[in-house]
């Protein structure tokens, strides 16, 4: 509870998207207000470089990585801060007070949540008059944290020789970012010394970074001129910073000596000193340019990894809702007045119950929305056997509520739903995936979803793989079919309203409903012939009825992997039977996919997958869980299940 990670930056982190973390002494000590709010420019900058800015802080006894726009206002502002090294993270956590992380201490909390890359101005050193052993915390900091610091090099009111010299004894590699091994003094481009190394772009700086995890538990430097154009005035700050360093040698010691050289030297240049903090802008573009190049680095590692191990990503992307079911005691339930019954809370969404494949073997990643309220903090604590590290937490919005009333006999009586929050899983928070999406084995799409993220999710997908589309009702059953989307789609499993669906859709002929199960059959045998000229599979649901698998024909049997074979055929697969005693939910939409995608997956025969479908679905049917909890890999094993009559 003492140490808080900001949702976007945990789960940028653990989609493996780049994060840039900062530190916030230059809000809280650097610079006057309000030009210390350039903090927000800086998390600007970082976010349209495509990364995820994560200033550290703390706040009344708590470090935040991550702080929101209300909370940056209040460091900004706040007259009691304390500027806090490493040496004060206990005393300001213990006394609840608020304060400015240092480079030392935001780069603990930074390697504590997993950042590899931190950007500031400029690190501290060894002052001058080092004789006295002024030595920062910054320095000794990177020879024990294996973290990437990216600045403007060293103040230059340090001592820049010694400085360097105890970089080298703490183990830390020095390297400039550009064209030359010139080491930047902050203000000017030159300080008169060399680095070791030389980078000269973000795919070398990552290629370096990457090399830390050799078990090196020292960082690394990464030093960066000031652009030329921002370097005009460096003289004149120069000149003015000797000055202030001969003044503040005659009144002030310590931690108090940099910001009065500091605050010095803006008066003396007249302002100059705070324009040429624009070098910190052009740090925080370099620095998100380097953690992008390293994220690429390690995606495609892990791509190629996943690959050569045969076990590739699964991704699933839809809703996730807190469901309420109401079951009455009695067939008949009369409207305008208490009927006798029983209430449960439980959790589902077409799209959470497919990625219970996690209950089967498998753990995709579950991209997803929820609100920041209190069913969000019931969901993720249900469901933290699941990837849940996709599903973000909105403030100011609802999480998905469901309820469902059904009878005694199990019928649905009336169904309430408030899904507005899945709007939100919107093709701008999905593309931040597009790595694990463009690598994975299985995507799994949900009828909730808008339909441009749906359009954007297929443009990616290979055909080869497993893209599953689960319409969830005869609504959204159409919303691939509005493009040519839905031709990037390999399976998908409508019931016999939402097969209708997508046909009308595509502009084909519905036939009436028919009359008999017979001829239920045949109509859907032909409604499905048209999209299995794209589709290599449809898995057309008949409730109670059972399920019809239409695809390629092999040996009698429905191939349910890629298509091989021209021959299309259909097979019908009786439910299997629950009594209306046994039924207790009937919202378990999905269980019977994500129990068959996991039979695919797993290579299984046709019959073995349906079996496993259908034996998933009798579970749902009799738990007060869309999904039950003893849904397990035995639980549907069908050779642990042998009274199975073959269609």
């Amino acid at each position: 509870s003492l140490f808080q990670v900001h949702p976007s930056v945990s789960q940028a982190l653990a989609g493996n998207r780049p994060v840039v973390a900062l530190e916030s002494t230059i809000i809280t000590h650097g610079m006057p207000y309000p030009h210390n709010l350039t903090a927000k420019e800086v998390e600007a900058i970082i976010r349209a470089e495509g990364a995820t800015p994560a200033t550290v802080g703390v706040i009344e006894g708590k470090v935040h990585v991550g702080l929101s726009s209300e909370e940056l206002d209040f460091l900004s502002q706040c007259k009691t801060s304390l500027k806090v090294s490493r040496r004060d993270l206990a005393y300001v956590i213990s006394q609840g007070l608020s304060g400015g992380t240092t480079v030392s201490a935001t780069m603990i909390a930074a390697h504590r949540a997993g950042i590899p890359v931190f950007v500031t101005g400029g690190i501290g050193g060894v002052h001058r008059d080092g004789e006295n052993l002024d030595i920062s915390a910054d320095l000794t900091e990177l020879g024990r944290i294996p973290i990437a610091v990216v600045s403007a090099g060293i103040k230059s009111i340090l001592d820049i020789g010694r400085t360097l010299e105890f970089l080298e004894t703490q183990g830390v590699c020095v390297a400039t970012y550009g064209s030359s091994k010139n080491f930047p003094a902050f203000f000017s481009p030159q300080s008169g010394f060399s680095s070791p190394h030389q980078v000269c772009n973000p795919k070398e700086a990552a290629a370096l970074i990457s090399a830390l995890s050799l078990g090196l538990q020292s960082g690394i430097l990464f030093a960066v001129p000031i652009p030329a154009e921002q370097a005009a005035a460096g003289q004149e700050i120069e000149e003015a910073i000797q000055a202030a360093v001969k003044e503040a040698d005659k009144c002030v010691t310590g931690r108090d000596v940099t910001p009065f050289i500091l605050q010095k030297v803006n008066e003396l240049t007249k302002g100059k000193s705070l324009q040429a903090i624009a070098l910190i802008h052009n740090n925080a573009k370099v620095g998100s340019q380097i953690a992008c190049a390293l994220s690429k680095r390690q995606n495609e590692k892990s791509i190629t990894t996943t690959r050569q191990n045969g076990n590739l990503n699964k991704v699933v992307i839809g809703g996730i809702n807190v469901d309420f079911i109401a079951k009455g005691k009695t067939n008949t339930l009369l409207s305008g007045q208490t009927n006798p019954g029983s209430v449960c809370q439980s959790f589902g969404g077409v799209g959470r119950n497919i990625a219970a494949l996690s209950r089967l073997g498998h753990n995709p990643l579950f991209i997803s929305a929820t609100g920041s309220d209190f069913h969000s903090e019931a969901v993720f604590s249900y469901c933290k056997h699941m990837n849940t590290s996709g599903v973000v937490q909105l403030k100011k919005k609802s999480t998905a509520t469901y309820c469902a009333v059904i009878t005694a006999s199990g019928e649905l009586s009336l169904g309430l739903g408030d899904m507005d929050i899945h709007q939100q899983i919107t093709e701008q928070y999905v593309s931040q995936f597009e790595d694990q999406l463009s690598g994975s084995t299985l995507v799994c799409l949900d009828g909730n979803l808008p339909v441009t993220t749906i359009n954007y999710v297929c443009s990616l997908v290979e055909k080869h793989n497993i893209n599953w589309y689960e319409p969830t009702d005869s609504d959204k059953a159409s919303k691939p079919f509005l493009s040519e989307a839905w031709k990037s789609l390999c399976y998908a499993s409508p019931n016999f309203s939402e097969l209708c669906t997508m046909n009308k859709t595509l502009g084909f002929p519905v036939p009436q409903l028919p009359d008999t199960l017979d001829e239920m059959l045949d109509v859907a045998m032909a409604l499905s012939r048209p999209l299995l000229e794209h589709f290599h599979c449809l898995v057309v649901t008949l409730g109670a009825c059972g399920v019809l698998i239409c695809g390629e024909n092999k040996a009698g049997s429905i191939y349910l992997q890629p298509r091989k074979w021209k021959t299309l055929g259909a097979l019908f697969y009786p439910a299997l039977k629950v009594t209306a005693e046994e039924t207790v939910n009937v919202s378990g939409a999905g269980d019977f996919a994500g129990a068959l995608i996991a039979g695919i997956l797993q290579g299984r025969d046709t019959d073995s997958c349906v079996r496993m479908g259908l034996l998933a679905a009798r579970l749902s049917l009799a738990s007060a869980h869309p999904i039950s909890p003893f849904l397990t890999s035995d639980a549907i094993d069908p050779n642990k299940h042998l009274n199975w009559t073959r269609p």
